[in-house]
């Protein structure tokens, strides 16, 4: 078994509790928990239903998987181990880009929490170019510093989600005490077909990425002993995280009145009103952390993925080595966490400049489509799992999945049933629901016609598809040339 060649210049820093809180930091999403929350009363049981049936294998296999295998790169090494440098390429390709567009797309959305809770920016303006482009480049720094040092930056954002939904879980009960919990009486908590495909793809992309921080495993002080524990307790953190808030959602706000980024600023505008005169400053407070969260969930995403896409450069499959340099003093590939910040920024420009009329539409689709990236990218993160573990027997595994290689073995495909599942419908939204006579009106959801909905998401994911042929192809080229300068000429 070959691995990449370890990485020189680091330095072990991470704990358990460092581990757990970047896991906790990148997964745990507020404008998901307001998506979710969109779903009325049976997104509570679907949650329910994903954390027993997805979230449990899911935990169990990456658990025994990243503490047997803790080389910095964490799936890059594992893909490509079981399935080779080509197909690792491809997917840590997809599994990056998610998260500079997520950050230029979705994360600025936090300026609307601060322009209405903090101080005004306006739409449009000098002050709501220069928010953003602060909120992306302070993320991109989050990720150059040291590890070391740029951790306890995660934590504090893992302890602001925690904080900020905990507070508002809170308040949501007392509010209910005091004036009735109506909304939960038009909630709507039995399941039924529409809602479970809606939900899917929202559902799993909120519980997918708890194997992050393997991508930093070289620099994690025990990852034999931690990454086990840290992915179970940080794994029942977001249940919990998920599932309580989006309950004092719907308790608090009316039927029909939840959707996306504001359903938590707008219920947490309600149910604060029981503080009375100290409501203006609590709500502020709260959008503070709801800004400082999301900044710090683009920060532990970018710190984790840009450390893959930079494994995949420096073992020869993105463009040129030189991208996955690790800084020898700082330890952080800071080179590949600069493009991540120019992308993003790109994809920020978009937003802005497309953010009217049926253009809005038109990028709505293609970030849903960036963001569901990471969901494909686990069509083969997923297999390699089993691969490694039936290939490579004689690889020691402090922690094993119960019932051996058959435990393994079915949550897997238990898992990959899941992750197939949500990427057909992220890709083919309707197609399911047509096929079980569902009732589905594509452009009341969309916004767009199901063709130009088809023509971007598929365009998006053949445009990563080329840029990824194209940067592993170059890297070959490269070293093809210099070998064959090396042996004197062109091989005859």
């Amino acid at each position: 078994m070959s691995v990449p060649a370890p990485v020189p210049n680091l330095k072990r820093s991470l704990r358990r509790f460092d581990i757990m809180a970047i896991g906790v930091a990148a997964v745990i999403s507020f404008d998901v928990i307001g998506q979710i929350a969109a779903g009325g009363g049976q997104a509570v049981t679907w949650i329910a239903v994903i954390a027993v049936t997805f979230l449990l294998p899911y935990a169990l296999v990456f658990a025994e998987t990243g503490a047997a295998f803790p080389q910095e790169g964490g799936p890059y090494v594992w893909v490509e181990v079981a399935f080779g440098r080509a197909a690792a390429v491809l997917t840590t390709m997809f599994y990056w880009v998610t998260n500079p567009v997520w950050l230029g797309g979705s994360l600025v959305l936090a300026a609307a929490a601060w322009d209405g809770f903090v101080l005004p920016l306006g739409s449009g303006t000098v002050a709501d170019y220069a928010f953003k482009l602060a909120f992306i480049w302070a993320a991109i720094l989050t990720a150059v510093v040291s590890l070391r040092r740029g951790k306890w930056i995660t934590t504090a954002g893992a302890g602001a989600k925690v904080l900020a939904l905990a507070f508002f879980t809170g308040t949501a009960v007392a509010y209910g005490i005091q004036h009735g919990f109506r909304g939960l009486q038009g909630a709507g908590f039995s399941p039924t077909g529409v809602g479970f495909l809606a939900l899917v793809p929202v559902l799993l992309f909120a519980f997918v990425g708890f194997e992050a921080p393997n991508a930093a495993g070289d620099e994690m002080l025990a990852p034999q002993r931690d990454v086990p524990v840290a992915i179970g307790v940080s794994g029942a953190i977001a249940t919990c995280c998920y599932l309580l808030p989006v309950l004092a959602i719907l308790s608090a706000a009316p039927p029909g009145r939840v959707t996306g980024v504001g359903g938590f600023m707008d219920a947490a505008r309600l149910v604060f009103g029981i503080y009375g005169e100290a409501r203006g400053p609590v709500l502020t407070f709260v959008a503070v952390l709801f800004v400082v969260a999301l900044l710090t969930q683009g920060s532990a995403w970018m710190i984790v993925a840009d450390r893959m896409q930079a494994m995949a450069a420096a073992d020869g499959g993105f463009f040129s080595p030189g991208l996955g340099a690790f800084h020898p003093r700082l330890g952080t590939p800071v080179r590949m966490n600069l493009l991540s910040g120019v992308t993003a920024t790109v994809f920020l420009t978009a937003a802005m400049n497309l953010a009217k009329g049926d253009a809005a539409a038109v990028f709505g689709v293609v970030l849903t489509v960036a963001i569901t990236t990471l969901l494909l990218s686990y069509l083969a993160v997923v297999p390699s799992l089993l691969a490694l573990r039936l290939r490579h027997r004689e690889v020691p595994r402090p922690y094993r999945v119960p019932f051996g290689t058959r435990g393994f073995t079915v949550a897997t495909l238990l898992v990959y049933a899941w992750i197939v599942l949500g990427s057909w419908v992220a890709l083919f939204p309707g197609t399911l629901e047509q096929l079980f006579g569902l009732p589905y009106d594509f452009r009341a959801v969309w916004g767009v016609s199901r063709l130009t909905f088809e023509a971007f998401t598929l365009g998006t994911v053949a445009l990563l598809l080329a840029v990824a042929v194209a940067g592993y192809l170059t890297q070959r080229m490269r070293t093809r040339s210099r070998d064959e300068e090396r042996e004197g000429g062109p091989a005859r």
